[in-house]
Formats: structure tokens, C-alpha cells, sequence
């Protein structure tokens, strides 16, 4: 059976859909974290080979991969791109490879048109294209000077202020947080944060999720910070493209969206006050299957030009 090969891969896993020539869906499989800027290159690359791998091994039929198509955070960089690239083809032999960022298939999945797609995941970033199809990004370099509202950050925020127990339902937040990641103390979870802190903090959202759904007022007030700074980041790309008082479509995806009402509440407040002429919406289209759609028209083009 021909099939091409399409990931979505960030800082916490990689996800992986085969789909065959007539374009059904035939496997779906999942694989460790692919960003190479959190976690190294060699480690991601095996991610993306571990998603294929796992995905694969679910066919009861022989399998040619004809294309792949890889959709990474951590790949905006043209060394970091291009490094990634290399690696991809040496894990994949004799098999055109193309790298993506995760941005490029949140945009792709967008309709035609002045469109952002704002990507709030582990780490967070915002791309978007005006009337004439040119394309800017802003974000998604890393949590040292971005990020801003991600997972990552959200966690990270929530250490510092649990940690300080002011604040209206900081001591339960605190022992919510100290429970979820299993230590006993704050100095536990900084000896983990200091050794792998993607370990640490996004694994820290879910615990600030559900707290804020509950009613607890500091996980609230901190979702509602994360939301202010997503609204910031597409605030700034918009600007940037010179499409922001025009109507334009905006999508939200990412590991945070759809995992909170307070958040999803929040989020779609800051955007729709700052966005009144948008059309905003969650992007649903599976990332990794956009990045399948992609090697598809590859292989088929090929296909097509060898005949």
C-alpha cells in the first residue's frame, strides 16, 4: 500500500497521520516531543521517526511512504529549519522530506484571505497573511524572550505565585501543583525545573485549568493574564500586516485552547473587544493530517510529472 506521512510535533509530542492516495485517513499514531530547540535535534528527529514508527506498525499491509510531511515548533530558523531537514532525510531514506513550522499548518488550515492563526500550545506564536498573501509571524522563539501566554508560561507563573501563598486561593493552588508534579516542597520542583524545565511547567497548565474552572480566584487571575498576552501577540502581528480594524479570519489552536471554559471564555473575550470585525474561531482541522494533505499533493505531483 502507497501511503505519505504527515506530523504535528512540539514540546510535549508528535503526532502522526498516514493517509493513502485516495486521501482516507488509514493510521493515526503518536510519538515523544519534536521541537529541537527544547529538547536537542537528534532527540527530535527520533520523536518524528518514533510518530512514524508507532503509526505504522498499526497497518497489517506492506507500506511505501511516498512523502512526508513534517509540521515542527522549533523550526522557524533557516539553521534550525534546514538542520531539521537533514536529519528527517537521513531518518527517512530516499523520501522527499519537506519541514514546516506547526505556525504554517495552523495557517494553511485558514480560509483564503486576510486570516491569523494564533498558536497557543506549550510555547506560543501568531501567524497570519494580509490581502496580497504576504506573510509575517510573531512569537514562538522560546520561553527566555517569548512565549508569552503559552503553557510554558502559564506554569511557570503559576510556581511563582503559589509559591509566595498571597493571594486568595494560593495554598490551594499550591498543594494542587505540588501534588500533580509529585514533590513534596517548592526546592523539589526547582532542582526539576532546573534540569528539564519543559518537564516542569507546561504539565502545570491542566492543575491551573481546572483550578480557574472551579472558582479558584488566582488560577483565574493568571488564565486571564495568558489571555491578555495571546490577545498582545496577534495584536502585534495584526498591526504588522496593517489588517487590524479590517475583517479578517482569526483561528485558535494549540494544546491550551479547548482544555478550560474560563480560559476559552477569557480568550475569546480579550480577542473579540480588541478584534470586533474578525471572525474568530477554534481551528479544527488535525494539524498532522494538513501536513498528510501537503505530502500528498506532493507525491501526487510527482507521480503525476513521472508519467
Amino acid at each position: 500500500m502507497k501511503c505519505v506521512l504527515g506530523f504535528d510535533g512540539g514540546g510535549t509530542k508528535t503526532e502522526c497521520v498516514a493517509i493513502d492516495l485516495s486521501g482516507h485517513v488509514i493510521a493515526r499514531g503518536r510519538g515523544p516531543a519534536s521541537n529541537p530547540t527544547r529538547i536537542g535535534f537528534d532527540a527530535a528527529a527520533m520523536g518524528v521517526k518514533q510518530a512514524a514508527d508507532a503509526t505504522l506498525a498499526t497497518v497489517k499491509k506492506p507500506i511505501q511512504v511516498l512523502a512526508v510531511c513534517a509540521g515542527l515548533a522549533g523550526t522557524a530558523q533557516r539553521e534550525n529549519h534546514d538542520r531539521m531537514q537533514q536529519l528527517l532525510e537521513q531518518k527517512f531514506p530516499g523520501i522527499p522530506v519537506h519541514v514546516f513550522t506547526d505556525l504554517d499548518l495552523a495557517l494553511e488550515a485558514m480560509p483564503d484571505g486576510p486570516a491569523i492563526a494564533l498558536v497557543a500550545g506549550t510555547g506560543s506564536a501568531a501567524v497570519g497573511r494580509d490581502s496580497s498573501g504576504r506573510q509575517l509571524r510573531e512569537g514562538g522563539f522560546g520561553p527566555n524572550g517569548s512565549d508569552e501566554g503559552s503553557a510554558f508560561d502559564v506554569g511557570r507563573s503559576a510556581v511563582r505565585v503559589a509559591r509566595e501563598g498571597v493571594g486568595d486561593g494560593a495554598a490551594e493552588l499550591s498543594r494542587q501543583i505540588l501534588r500533580h508534579l509529585g514533590c513534596d516542597d517548592w526546592a523539589a520542583v526547582d532542582a526539576r525545573a532546573s534540569l528539564a524545565a519543559d518537564d516542569v511547567y507546561p504539565r502545570v497548565f491542566p492543575v491551573v485549568a481546572a483550578s480557574a474552572d472551579a472558582g479558584n480566584p488566582l488560577a483565574q487571575s493568571i488564565l486571564n493574564d495568558a489571555a491578555q498576552k495571546l490577545t498582545a501577540i496577534t495584536a502585534r502581528l495584526a498591526e504588522s500586516l496593517g489588517i487590524a480594524g479590517q475583517t479578517f479570519s482569526l483561528g485558535k489552536s494549540g494544546g491550551t485552547v479547548g482544555r478550560s471554559h474560563f480560559f476559552d471564555q477569557a480568550l475569546e473575550g480579550q480577542l473579540r473587544k480588541r478584534f470586533p470585525n474578525a471572525t474568530i474561531s477554534r481551528i479544527t482541522a488535525e494539524a498532522a493530517e494538513t501536513a498528510a494533505r501537503l505530502a500528498l499533493s506532493e507525491a501526487t505531483s510527482r507521480e503525476e510529472a513521472a508519467r
